[in-house]
């Protein structure tokens, strides 16, 4: 499946409005969820593969999908028992899936292939820990890291790609969650951190291979919560979400790693009772961040479907979402075309493509010339005056220049 019709929906029309269940407030009041739910689906950093828990009911099976031919196909993974549904599956660039189970108070690994008509696992080792969550892939494809929670600390674990088993190879003081690469060896680890003793969430890098040492990346105030929810390592953008516009009112933004500019809250990120969550950068545009097409899931009363912003273009396009589509889910080429994975009954490995419209491709060069030519007034996005209450007047993550991962960082 290479295209779809896809019903465009008006770039600055409102949407449903949320059933707030869970009290995070939007900028018009509505009730929304914090964050979106985890996609159906995971991908490896290249796009090559994807991994999923498939089947209905309790036949849970591993499924692993390979995306990078000219038609996508998905290999059933079955064993002897089905699946428990909080399993957990990543999907590796060599071809094999790695598999999470919780048993008792443990959490085993294996590494999952087809072999013929069979599945073969390879054991890897156990965490003992209640709770784990699997980070995303990691950039170089080969290795996989896993969270564990403890009382006030949080372990980061190699979990598949060691030559031991599952090791521990940071511990970082208080409790952490999120997870996003910064760069394309998989060595700097972005993680959402909230102290032992309590306080804002604050994003800090680990860096692995200095015995995970811990960095500020972002504080835009000092009472504000500032999470990192996706770095793309060619263009050095970040994806922000921070209530330092206001108490209560977590809104989108977006930054430059590195940057003295001010991180942005575009008026064309926020829509009234709806989440805006991004899951996909367009790569390749090195050193041009500006330029770079962003695939938003927005999430309302009405359901999920897609959004797509450029910050240089300083408006969001709507689309309907394909039917059947892993919500969340999705890589950009280095073409501009947006992939999203699909399943229908008819279709149970599919992908949509749909190429950036020509709505969102302003010049690069003309969003830097307004900013060269404004650089006393803060902005909300991308040349648009801030209102009074949107940001504070000095709000920017920390450059890694600035705060050096060397003797400044700290064990935890």
């Amino acid at each position: 499946m290479t295209a779809c019709a896809i019903e465009t929906a008006a770039a600055d029309g409102a949407v449903a409005s949320t059933d707030g269940s869970d009290g995070a407030r939007t900028t018009s009041g509505a009730e929304v969820p914090r964050g979106a739910a985890a996609p159906a689906i995971a991908i490896t950093a290249d796009g090559t593969y994807g991994a999923r828990l498939a089947g209905t009911g309790e036949a849970l099976f591993p499924e692993r999908w390979t995306l990078d031919g000219l038609e996508p196909y998905a290999v059933p993974l079955p064993l002897d028992q089905p699946e428990e549904r909080d399993a957990q599956v990543l999907p590796l660039s060599d071809g094999r899936v790695l598999i999470s189970r919780r048993v008792a108070e443990r959490h085993t690994f294996s590494l999952l292939y087809p072999t013929g008509p069979a599945t073969g696992e390879l054991p890897l080792g156990a965490v003992s820990t209640e709770e784990l969550t699997l980070l995303p892939p990691s950039p170089d494809g080969v290795l996989a890291y896993a969270l564990v929670p403890n009382a006030h600390s949080t372990g980061v674990w190699l979990v598949a790609g060691g030559a031991r088993g599952p090791e521990r190879v940071a511990e970082v003081a208080g409790h952490c969650s999120g997870g996003a690469w910064l760069d394309r060896a998989g060595r700097l680890l972005a993680l959402d951190r909230r102290r032992a003793d309590g306080g804002p969430v604050k994003t800090v890098v680990v860096d692995l291979a200095r015995g995970g040492e811990v960095t500020p990346l972002l504080q835009i105030t000092e009472e504000s919560d500032d999470r990192l929810l996706l770095a793309d390592a060619d263009s050095g953008l970040l994806l922000i979400r921070s209530n330092a516009p206001g108490p209560g009112q977590d809104r989108l933004g977006w930054g430059v790693l590195g940057s003295a500019r001010p991180v942005r809250f575009p008026r064309s990120l926020r829509l009234p009772d709806a989440l805006v969550t991004p899951f996909a950068v367009q790569p390749g545009q090195v050193l041009m961040p500006e330029s770079c097409a962003v695939a938003l899931r927005i999430d309302g009363a009405a359901g999920s479907w897609v959004g797509l912003w450029r910050p240089s273009a300083r408006r969001m396009i709507q689309l309907a979402a394909p039917v059947g589509w892993l919500a969340g889910a999705g890589t950009w080429n280095r073409d501009g075309v947006l992939q999203l994975p699909c399943v229908t009954e008819s279709v149970p490995c599919g992908v949509i493509r749909m190429e950036v419209p020509e709505a969102l491709c302003a010049s690069a060069e003309t969003f830097g010339h307004m900013a060269a030519t404004e650089p006393a007034q803060a902005e909300a996005a991308g040349g648009e005056p801030r209102d009074g209450s949107d940001c504070p007047a000095v709000c920017r993550p920390v450059p890694l220049q600035q705060a050096p991962l060397t003797g400044r960082g700290s064990r935890g």
